[in-house]
């Protein structure tokens, strides 16, 4: 039988939660225009908010589009501060509650998770597998084909009504959910922009990760968002799998594989997992991580950004980077 969220529709609306949230919100957000527009009249504002949400009248607003590169160029999609008041108070609620039902290899949104963490397991399953570099460790690489864009709406409230009993938190999430369509297709896709994007899209792909622990058995299976491994010294049962693999994503979540992005490769070959190139011994940075690195620097040459990148280099055998990119923008550290 599977935990039910215990909380109720007031606790996600309550004047405490909601400026509790706001208190969550606005870290590193206080001088932009809209933030401070809304907080000039603050407590009206969490007080008319609170009222349309108490009497069924909270309609979600629209949103701003934009790019970004982070690393990777995405199309992000911005909600009102309202309506990003209205994502923290519910993620605050929530969180907590699903994060336990998540499994530990799961690593994408979570806290005190993170990349380099993930990074970190792998390389602890790899060694694992191969009992000390004394055999082989075969590892399948997977990436889930435009992921955000192709979560079902329909599927995604299915699966949040097996944990939420109440339902006006249950019309509050699918008034969330549906705020937002991929420009293709009616009722699918997430967008980047919101919070609770992170904890729906970890919920969705529960589904996927239970479904390998405990149908197929994967005892060495890691996630990262879209981005998942799977490690075993049998290389045929790998290649067995792929096709069960795609049929339950296909099936059960109407998603599908990225078929260029689908490989298995050996541990001692190097293994290509979030941006890192992991062998037995040490770890260098993808060729693409670094060129959307370098083009980063280049596109925002501040110290904060050179910083931040240096900061993730400290995690693998990057010297030879590290140098090349103090010499070619002149800050030193």
């Amino acid at each position: 039988m599977k935990s039910k969220l215990n909380h109720s529709f007031e606790d996600i609306i309550s004047f405490e939660n909601l400026f509790l949230a706001w208190g969550e919100f606005v870290v590193g957000k206080k001088s932009k225009p809209d933030v401070l527009e809304f907080s000039r009249n603050l407590a009206d504002n969490i007080i008319s908010l609170h009222e349309d949400l108490a009497s069924g009248n909270y309609r979600h607003g629209p949103y701003e589009a934009f790019n970004i590169s982070d690393p990777k160029p995405r199309h992000i999609h911005k909600a009102g501060v309202r309506d990003r008041l209205l994502h923290h108070a519910i993620y605050r609620i929530l969180y907590s509650f699903f994060d336990r039902l998540f499994i530990a290899d799961s690593y994408s949104c979570r806290l005190n998770k993170g990349t380099h963490k993930a990074v970190k397991r792998f390389q602890r399953m790899a060694l694992s597998e191969s009992r000390n570099n004394s055999r082989t460790c075969w590892i399948l690489k997977c990436d889930i084909r435009k992921f955000f864009a192709s979560i079902d709406h329909n599927i995604l409230m299915e699966i949040l009504d097996e944990y939420i009993p109440n339902k006006n938190i249950m019309r509050l999430l699918k008034n969330v959910i549906e705020s937002y369509s991929d420009e293709n297709k009616t009722g699918v896709g997430l967008p980047l922009g919101n919070l609770t994007s992170q904890l729906f899209s970890n919920v969705y792909l529960n589904e996927l990760d239970q479904w390998m622990k405990h149908n197929l058995r994967a005892k060495k299976y890691i996630r990262y968002a879209d981005d998942f491994a799977i490690l075993s010294a049998d290389k045929k049962w790998l290649k067995n799998i792929i096709l069960r693999i795609a049929e339950f994503l296909q099936t059960r979540l109407k998603l599908s594989l990225h078929d260029k992005k689908v490989f298995i490769q050996t541990y001692a070959s190097g293994a290509d997992f979030l941006g890192w190139v992991n062998f037995p011994d040490h770890r260098v940075l993808r060729r693409a991580t670094k060129r959307r690195m370098f083009a980063s620097v280049k596109e925002n040459p501040k110290e904060e950004t050179l910083q931040s990148y240096l900061g993730m280099l400290k995690h693998g055998n990057t010297q030879k980077i590290r140098s090349e990119l103090l010499q070619k923008y002149w800050v030193s550290q």
